[in-house]
């Protein structure tokens, strides 16, 4: 049976793309079928597979535009079992061209009914703000994964993303659920870090993976080679964090 599960969190700079790419790459690693789907249009989840803009014959945005079939738009295998759909600065445009649209929510979801089957895992990168290309994902989601970053004002965060998942299930997509929040860039030497941990665990009444992702130079350097920490350096710490993510992601029990 396929999941999908969005990526999310309106905040930036939390390790959001990190967890979309080093998340798929670990599925993929555990012969799981994975499919990742970039619908930021900074591209940074396709550059992290080093994936150039020559290779991008179609991305997310023909998709979201009507101007192709999502099947057309998979770059297939860029890894064992993992195909992405890649996305580039086109798609900001997406939401002023997609205004008059009465149905501009639920392009992703159509779309997508078309080949959940050929994958067990659907993992989709959000970009850090609540517009069509985010509501969309989540109308296509099963589940929404919360990268938090254990920084001061995660908490406010956390509760304006709670909020719009809320607002999403009410309206537009009845079954979306929080699939869990994962902490990231987590530095256990500074008092800070523990406190934002236990305030988010004192605050929410939502599941909290007990996987940490640490804070890791060998994590922060991979993109730039256009590799996932599973290859990069899969001894270190992160590739470690995210492989242990992953076995818990499998786990999970949509309704649990």
């Amino acid at each position: 049976m396929s999941r999908t599960i969005v990526i999310a969190n309106q905040k930036g700079g939390v390790g959001k793309t990190t967890t979309a790419i080093n998340l798929s790459a670990s599925l993929a690693k555990h012969k799981k079928r994975v499919l990742l789907i970039d619908m930021d249009p900074q591209g940074n989840a396709s550059s992290g597979f080093d994936i150039s803009k020559d290779s991008m014959k179609k991305t997310i945005y023909d998709v979201m535009l009507g101007e192709s079939p999502i099947e057309d738009t998979i770059i297939r295998n860029i890894r064992p079992k993992l195909s992405l759909i890649a996305s580039d600065v086109n798609l900001a445009a997406s939401e002023i061209q997609l205004a008059d649209n009465p149905e501009r929510n639920f392009i992703l979801q159509k779309e997508l009914d078309h080949i959940r089957r050929n994958y067990e895992y659907i993992i989709i990168d959000c970009p850090p703000s609540l517009n069509i290309l985010t509501i969309n994902a989540m109308c296509a989601a099963d589940t929404v994964l919360v990268p938090l970053q254990c920084e001061f004002y995660a908490l406010e965060g956390l509760t304006q993303l709670m909020q719009t998942v809320k607002l999403i299930s009410e309206r537009l997509n009845k079954n979306l659920l929080i699939e869990g929040i994962v902490f990231t860039m987590y530095d256990g030497r500074t008092n800070l870090a523990t406190q934002v941990v236990e305030n988010v665990e004192e605050n929410t009444d939502k599941a909290i993976y007990k996987i940490i992702i640490p804070r890791n130079v060998r994590l922060a350097e991979a993109p730039s080679y256009g590799l996932p920490i599973t290859e990069y350096d899969p001894k270190s710490a992160g590739a470690k964090a995210y492989d242990a993510l992953a076995k818990q992601v499998m786990k999970y029990r949509i309704g649990r």
